[in-house]
């Protein structure tokens, strides 16, 4: 999982974004709802939705063509050698191992850290995703997130950038964010969710990458 310094809280500047009023705008602005017919939502507003789902009961522990196409709605692409190794080959085979100890019907809000933490087996996924040619820890967050996701959130250099690198990964400084103060982040995302609009289907963790990439997106920032 992706780690390295925060120079401030996160759980402040997480809520910062969660908090603020252009969040329900820019989730319906993603989604495409309430839209006039002239435009046209953002493409990761099918990363969900795509065939149904990548963790629906038949094929959550294994990827799919579908799968590939998703992660595409979020502007990556898997390298052909690669996928054919997901679908086909020996690649495929170990990660739908890891993926079978992955719970599919928690969020990350009421998941146990270990769930999370190094060693686990969506640590292991994660790694033995990245050490594939081709595949950074971007492209491997969002194969993952798509698969679990309720669990695993979608990373990429917006949302670093926003937020930050937190220690000691991502993963547990979200996971422990949303369960402070009664999981009072966690409520938040899920009325934001409601106030929007946006289909149950998208899980708090989706609107919570949505409301930070989309604002921090809308400033200009020069993301690294």
């Amino acid at each position: 999982m992706p780690s390295g310094d925060l120079p401030q809280p996160f759980p402040q500047r997480l809520r910062a974004f969660i908090t603020n009023s252009q969040a329900v705008v820019d989730l319906r602005r993603y989604f495409g709802i309430g839209m006039p017919p002239s435009e046209v939502p953002f493409t990761g507003s099918r990363f969900e939705h795509l065939a149904g789902g990548g963790d629906r009961p038949g094929i959550a522990d294994r990827f799919t063509a579908e799968d590939l196409v998703a992660v595409q709605t979020l502007s990556v692409t898997v390298p052909a050698s690669v996928a054919l190794d997901l679908l086909e080959g020996r690649l495929g085979a170990r990660l739908s191992g890891l993926l079978q100890a992955i719970p599919t019907d928690i969020d990350m809000v009421d998941a146990e850290a270990d769930v999370l933490a190094e060693g686990s087996p969506a640590d292991q996924a994660w790694h033995l995703l990245c050490a594939q040619n081709g595949v950074n820890w971007v492209i491997a967050g969002k194969l993952l997130a798509r698969k679990r996701s309720r669990l695993l959130p979608v990373y990429d250099k917006v949302v670093r950038c926003a937020l930050c690198r937190p220690r000691p990964s991502f993963w547990l400084a979200l996971h422990a964010a949303l369960r402070e103060d009664d999981a009072a982040l966690h409520r938040r995302l899920l009325e934001l969710r409601q106030v929007a609009g946006v289909p149950e289907t998208v899980s708090a963790l989706r609107v919570c990458d949505v409301a930070v990439w989309m604002n921090h997106r809308a400033l200009g920032h020069a993301c690294p």
